[in-house]
Formats: structure tokens, sequence, C-alpha cells
């Protein structure tokens, strides 16, 4: 993987991990567009940028991470625990169902259930809107929402998005445990990825390496800050119509 190479799926990754829309089918076209192969050197540098992600959230979210706030990371425990369990029970068969139509469907699938879900909420009957007030039984619907994520192409921060706003959570609180919660389980997938493919990093292409951490750490950075100035205004209705097109762009491709 060159600098160029390791700049766009910076970018990409920096600006898809974090909003509902799945980061995975962009890599496919990018990577497709880009000529980029499958191999264990170019899985080691997506670890590489999935840390950068991780680190713009705890950047952001620094006066959460301390001890006065140990009952909202027991409840982000409590919400990482059923994708922890099903996800390592199931790892082996999830990677059996990985293709371009299961990415693409799911797409589609999320985007409608996006606009479903928009329709009928209403932000003002939710009964958190701070992060502080989400209850433990919210938490753990959370928690059983972002098993779905595990399906490709269903997108992490949309599942628990989602399954934040039906338990009774209003879009910016829903979206900022979104965040927190991918600390754990982002750091739980990267670390292990990184041990798989430790190897790989000895002759690779460090300064690509280096570039892509920190475009994809600003990426990510800018990307979180204006998805919550953008929730102040808007609904998710344009991620739920940007989806289904661009499912449908992954089916024709």
């Amino acid at each position: 993987m060159d600098i160029f190479q390791a700049i766009v799926i910076g970018i990409i990754e920096g600006f898809t991990e974090f909003l509902p829309i799945s980061s995975t089918g962009h890599m496919i076209v990018a990577s497709r567009f880009l000529g980029i192969d499958e191999s264990a050197v170019n899985d080691a540098y997506m670890v590489v940028i999935q840390f950068a992600a991780i680190l713009a959230v705890l950047l952001l979210y620094r006066d959460k991470i301390n001890i006065k706030e140990i009952g909202l990371w027991s409840k982000i425990f409590v919400a990482f625990l059923p994708l922890a369990i099903v996800g390592f029970l199931l790892k082996d068969w999830i990677k059996t169902i990985f293709s371009v139509d299961v990415v693409a469907t799911m797409f589609i699938v999320g985007g409608i259930i996006f606009l479903v879900v928009e329709y009928f909420y209403d932000d003002k009957k939710a009964t958190a809107k701070e992060l502080e007030e989400v209850s433990w039984s919210q938490s753990l619907w959370i928690g059983f929402g972002q098993i779905f994520s595990m399906i490709p192409g269903t997108s992490r921060a949309g599942s628990t998005i989602i399954a934040g706003m039906l338990s009774g959570v209003d879009r910016k609180t829903a979206t900022e445990f979104s965040f927190l919660l991918a600390i754990p389980v982002m750091t739980a997938v990267s670390g292990y990825d990184l041990l798989k493919h430790y190897d790989e990093f000895v002759g690779a292409n460090l300064s690509a390496f280096v570039v892509g951490f920190i475009v994809a750490f600003i990426v990510a950075f800018l990307t979180i800050k204006l998805l919550i100035v953008f929730l102040q205004r808007f609904t998710f209705v344009a991620f739920g119509i940007y989806r289904i097109l661009f499912g449908v762009l992954l089916l024709m491709m």
C-alpha cells in the first residue's frame, strides 16, 4: 500500500466508522477503485487506522474517562457484553457469510429501518437525554442491538443508535453512547487483529501506516464533532436514503 492509497483509506475509515453507514461497503468500493488487493499487510493497516478512530473518541470524550463516571462505564460494559459473547461464539461463521451481495443488502435494509424508525420516532418523548440518564435496561437493549452489526454492511454505529432510539434514548445521546461503546468494542477487535497480523508489520511501508493513522484520526475527530452538530438540527433520514442508494450501487457493481 502506497501513501496515496493510505490517505484515501484513512479518510474513508475516519469518516465512515462513526456514521451509521457502515465502513465495510465503502472499503470494498475504495479498494477496488484503488486496486488494493486483499493481503495480510493491508489487513494490518486496517487495524492501525481503527486505533486512530478510537483515539479520536478518547480525546473528544476525555472528560468522561475518570472514576467519577464509573456508573456510565459500567453501563457501557453491560452493552459490550452481548457482542463480546456472541461474537466469540460466531466469529468463524460470520466470515462465511461475507460477500458484496450481503453487504449491499444490509445497506438497503438498514436504510429502510432508519426511515421507518424516524417516521414514528419522537425525540421529545425520550426518557434519556444525557449519557448519565441512560438506564441499565436501555444499555442492555443497545448491547443486543449491537449484535446485528456482526452482519457485514449493517454498521455498528447504526445498529446501536437505532437500538438506543427504540429503547427511549434521544438521537444525540444514543449517538454519543455509540461513540463510547466503540472504545471497548474496537479495542477488543483491533487488539485481536493486531496480534493476528503482528508479523505483517515487519517490512511493511511504515510511512504509509503513519500517514494513514494521522489522516484517519483527524477525519474521525472532525466527523464526530460535525455529526453531533448535525443532529441538533436534523434527523437520520438523510443517512437512511444514502444507505439505500449506496446499497443499490454496490449491487450494480
